[in-house]
């Protein structure tokens, strides 16, 4: 009874999720966009598919990789060993890495890149970056101090990266913490914490999916060193245009075969390590492990119905919604578009609700949870319209990224450290499934229809999405800290960290 309730609850966050980009497409297709009829009926069963499966995939992910990964994080550190501890973290990492959804989405637009090769090199950053997150929750390092290196390690990669692949680096450190690893990781990190006694303990378990981001982009700009890109490739995505119902169905039925092996290749690691861990150290009891079970079991399904719905349905439209909206005056649309269609999408996205709580809970009340949403929505949107002027200008995008990097790293000498933790979180979870489904097709099929290249100008959409967040809500707290100093009688040099948090509560 109480797993119905839930999987309702998943199904009504996927609706929330879906149902807007539905709507606005359907009165874009109607009023403004001509598209090809069997298209649009595509793109609706596609919606169908894809709310299934959001929500048994919600439900298997809170079923299984949550619990997987607190059940194994507290084992690990119960071994007390340093070495198995990053060996296990890197494994989990890469092993969970391999079923995020948004890295499956991603890599299948990426034609000039095998998906299997950069599915692996994403993976194997993650799992050596969260390696990296184990000795920070473990020991305690700062983590301005970790994100100041590593992205100044990034910016001089960059400079030495193929353009081809600039990119799509910087996408791949956003897709990377989607719904499936985002819950693993925190889960992980609060179990390796827990050993800790410490005041700071709690808020350094903040901060992993931050750096977990950081690890694809380095891995994917050493893969630009060894492996050369297709370019020619990125220009042969083909729109299947169904002529009868009988033609949809078999196009359907024709893709679901396909992912059900992938997906199947995907979850065998996790679910291997997850088995072998039970034998050897974890010994729960029948009720719990069948529950995990269970849950991975609708992950899969959930998965295999998401992945089917936005390959099929949405990304053929939204190629070919971008491809039409490139004629004549209708080109300037694309910004506006691209800018609603992102404001609603992270006001669905169900991470973001998680996070806007915790950041109200953190700040006494202070940050209310609809002040946190307001600043994401703003970051998303603005991300979203950039993204589509890049797309009509050719802007390059490190044009964008260096300045607003910079100005994330800035602020965040002037925000409590657990606040610049929860902002560069944030960037990992407003990249949702929906990004990398839609917004990329669109802006993939905008970018062909203009003639420029895809490979630099349409991939980075994600990047921007991911980047933006860091900005808008560190500079709420910036702002919240400024207030909440000018209402207390003392200086503000007389206080530190906890004592801003405890200026917040007086606010």
């Amino acid at each position: 009874m109480i797993r119905n309730r839930l999987l309702l609850e998943k199904f009504r966050e996927a609706s929330a999720s879906v149902l807007p980009i539905v709507a606005i497409v359907f009165v874009a297709c109607l009023l403004l966009v001509p598209v090809n009829t069997g298209l649009m009926l595509s793109f609706v069963i596609g919606a169908l598919f894809s709310i299934i499966g959001m929500g048994l995939f919600g439900l298997g992910a809170d079923m299984a990789m949550s619990r997987i990964g607190s059940a194994i994080g507290s084992a690990m550190t119960r071994s007390k060993k340093l070495w198995l501890i990053l060996l296990l973290s890197f494994l989990l990492g890469a092993a969970i890495t391999m079923a995020e959804p948004d890295l499956q989405v991603l890599a299948g637009n990426v034609p000039a890149i095998e998906n299997r090769v950069l599915v692996i090199t994403v993976s194997a950053g993650v799992g050596l970056f969260l390696a990296l997150c184990m000795l920070r929750a473990l020991f305690g390092f700062s983590l301005r101090l970790l994100l100041i290196i590593l992205y100044a390690l990034v910016f001089l990669g960059a400079a030495l990266t193929d353009g081809a692949l600039l990119s799509v680096a910087f996408d791949a450190g956003g897709v990377t913490t989607g719904p499936m690893t985002v819950p693993f990781i925190m889960a992980l990190g609060v179990g390796v914490t827990s050993i800790r006694s410490d005041e700071k303990a709690k808020e350094d378990s903040f901060g992993l999916v931050a750096l977990c981001s950081v690890g694809p982009i380095l891995s994917v700009m050493l893969l630009s060193a060894i492996y050369q890109p297709d370019a020619a490739a990125s220009a042969e995505t083909v729109v299947e245009h169904y002529a009868t119902t009988t033609a949809l169905g078999r196009g359907y039925l024709l893709h679901l075969p396909e992912y059900l092996k992938e997906v199947a290749i995907a979850l065998l690691p996790i679910f291997g390590f997850f088995m072998l861990f039970q034998l050897i150290s974890l010994r729960m009891r029948k009720k719990p492990l069948m529950r995990i079970l269970v849950g991975i079991a609708y992950t899969y399904v959930g998965l295999v119905l998401f992945l089917t719905g936005v390959n099929v349905g949405f990304a053929p439209l939204g190629y070919e919604l971008g491809a039409v909206l490139t004629e004549g005056r209708r080109i300037w649309l694309l910004v506006p578009l691209a800018s609603l269609m992102g404001w609603f999408i992270i006001n669905a996205e169900p991470a973001v609700h998680v996070l806007n709580r915790q950041v109200e809970e953190l700040s006494a009340g202070a940050i209310s949870a609809r002040a946190m949403g307001l600043s994401l929505s703003i970051a998303v949107a603005a991300a979203m319209g950039l993204s589509m002027l890049r797309v009509i200008t050719g802007l390059p995008l490190m044009a964008l990224l260096i300045p607003g990097y910079g100005l994330a790293l800035l602020l965040s000498f002037f925000v409590p450290p657990t606040f610049t933790a929860i902002a560069f979180d944030s960037g990992g979870v407003a990249s949702g499934p929906l990004t990398a489904a839609f917004m990329l097709p669109l802006a993939v099929g905008a970018c062909t229809a203009l003639g420029h290249s895809v490979m630099t100008d349409a991939f980075g959409l994600v990047a921007l999405v991911a980047m933006m967040p860091l900005i808008t809500v560190q500079t709420m707290g910036a702002v919240s800290v400024i207030k909440s100093r000018r209402r207390a009688a003392p200086s503000p040099a007389d206080y530190g960290d906890s004592d801003i948090i405890e200026l917040w509560e007086v606010a």
